[in-house]
């Protein structure tokens, strides 16, 4: 495909605006509010919970799921875009319970940078080490914001300290709280311009920039200045310098403090983040190589797959991932996976489950897809056949049901509900060799995503089940020759089944029972991932 100059420019004009950023937190670190608050700033809402959306208030979004208000927890991922500042922000919301880290893990797939969000009063939390070790793994920028400061918490120094001892990544402070709990005035900021070329204010332009205190706001604001100077002190003589390149690198966090309750601290985040943060780059390829988001030809892989966000309508939506040129709709792409041409005829914005039809999407966005079931989380869309981005892992489940129909004339819809919800990643289904799914067996992460499927099972296909929990704990996938499921059942007491591409799995009772099995056959693999797609 061939752009000429102004073409290129505009393409290079709006990839350099993007950013793309995934939120990840703890249950209950207020990463919904957060959430809302940064759209509020951003004009894309103007209540928090609502969403203009052709003159009318509709309840907002992230949370799209009846269940998730229920239960008011995140549990799935959701895109949510917006303007700030003359940069076009794509803000992928994820699952905050770890039962769903897997949906988290290809989320951030598709994001350019992550921030990390922290409760003053908890500090790092276990849900949080396993998001940023995630986040590690992909090598993007990790923004720390300290949420709550509004309410009692820890010394913002100590907070700072356990990030770097317990996640082992150094962090450098942006802006600074003025007062907590009570006295929360708001927030200081460090640094003169939010850019690469930040350089740190002397504490005198500090103090003079602080935010203006209400009457009656805070008990003593001299006594709050002192406590302002001191850590500031502290922080020029033992904190990390800024270094732009280290934080592009992901070894060095900028830390922010903040409210998103009462909304102090969000706008000067929002001013450095955008800033700081990287604009959409390379993205590697199977062959290694990577793909400039500035080549002419158009690219993107499907990280997610979401049945019934709508459900009235019972549909699939593919969120696709630009990763260069210029999306246009009504455009025809190969889909390499299984080298068939689609064609893009209702490409679609997203904000939580609105939808708006879009004509044009640039390196960054995320755009749905109508998918009729021809798409799999994973698979590459692209104007050059040769192009293909690296393959999504399934990780290996630890809890493992057998499903039970409760109604046999509804098997029709169960056998649908299975197929499309496992197509878009919520559960792993399994079949006993030859046994096709007369009785499958179900792969979780976590105890939550059985609770989840039971819930969409019967509120979005009308199918009623029952789940016999099996003993199970641990799954490898195996590859090696010579492999018999019969006889290596009874050798090492494991359950062998296939998942949906026919690739063997064995489910083993404990640790022990997969060191033992791995022990008498060196010869074979025992992966605890699989990919997403098969050629």
């Amino acid at each position: 495909m061939f752009l000429d100059d102004q073409e290129q420019k505009k393409l290079r004009a709006e990839t350099e605006r993007r950013r793309t950023f995934a939120i990840i937190s703890h249950p209950d670190a207020g990463k919904t509010t957060l959430t809302e608050k940064l759209l509020l700033h951003g004009g894309a809402i103007h209540l928090a919970g609502t969403v203009k959306a052709r003159g009318q208030a509709r309840h907002v979004t992230s949370d799209w799921m009846e269940l998730e208000r229920q239960r008011g927890i995140s549990i799935t991922s959701s895109v949510l875009q917006f303007d700030w500042d003359g940069f076009r922000l794509n803000l992928l919301d994820t699952p905050g319970h770890q039962d769903f880290s897997e949906d988290t893990y290809r989320t951030l797939a598709a994001a350019d940078a992550a921030v990390m969000l922290i409760d003053s009063a908890k500090g790092v939390e276990a849900q949080t080490k396993k998001l940023f070790a995630v986040c590690r793994r992909r090598g993007i920028p990790i923004f720390t914001f300290v949420n709550k400061l509004d309410r009692p918490g820890r010394d913002p120094i100590d907070l700072l300290h356990e990030v770097e001892e317990v996640l082992g990544i150094r962090t450098v402070a942006m802006t600074w709280p003025f007062g907590q709990g009570q006295d929360f005035a708001g927030v200081a900021t460090l640094f003169d311009k939010p850019g690469p070329d930040a350089r740190r204010r002397p504490l005198e332009q500090i103090i003079a920039t602080l935010p203006p205190i209400p009457p009656g706001g805070v008990s003593d604001p001299d006594k709050l200045k002192a406590k302002l100077a001191e850590d500031v002190e502290l922080l020029e003589h033992a904190g990390d310098p800024f270094d732009h390149g280290r934080i592009l690198r992901g070894e060095l966090s900028p830390a922010f403090f903040g409210s998103a309750w009462n909304e102090k601290g969000v706008d000067e985040f929002l001013a450095a983040f955008v800033g700081l943060a990287p604009a959409p780059g390379p993205r590697h390829t199977t062959t290694g190589e990577a793909v400039d988001p500035l080549a002419p030809a158009f690219s993107g892989f499907v990280f997610k797959i979401q049945a019934n966000m709508d459900p009235a309508h019972r549909d699939r939506l593919a969120f696709l991932r630009v990763c260069s040129g210029r999306f246009e709709r009504g455009m025809t792409v190969r889909n390499v996976r299984d080298e068939k041409d689609m064609r893009l005829s209702m490409p679609h914005q997203l904000f939580g489950k609105e939808r708006q039809v879009i004509e044009e999407a640039y390196p960054g966005d995320v755009i749905g897809l109508f998918d009729t079931g021809a798409l799999r989380i994973g698979d590459t869309l692209s104007e050059e056949p040769t192009v293909e981005f690296a393959e999504l892992p399934r990780f290996s489940p630890e809890i493992f049901a057998r499903l039970r129909s409760k109604d046999a004339l509804k098997r029709k819809q169960l056998e649908k509900g299975l197929l499309q919800l496992s197509q878009e990643g919520a559960i792993q289904v399994f079949a006993l060799r030859d046994g096709g799914l007369r009785d499958p067996i179900l792969g979780a992460v976590g105890a939550l995503q059985l609770e989840v499927l039971q819930y969409r099972l019967s509120h979005e296909y009308g199918a009623e089940i029952a789940l016999d929990r099996l003993p199970y704990t641990v799954a490898r996938w195996i590859q090696g020759t010579g492999f018999d499921p019969s006889s290596f059942e009874q050798e090492v007491d494991a359950l062998c089944v296939v998942d949906r591409d026919q690739n063997p799995l064995a489910l083993f009772k404990s640790e022990w029972n997969l060191s033992y099995a791995q022990g008498r056959h060196p010869q074979w693999t025992f992966s605890p991932t699989a990919m997403t797609k098969s050629r």
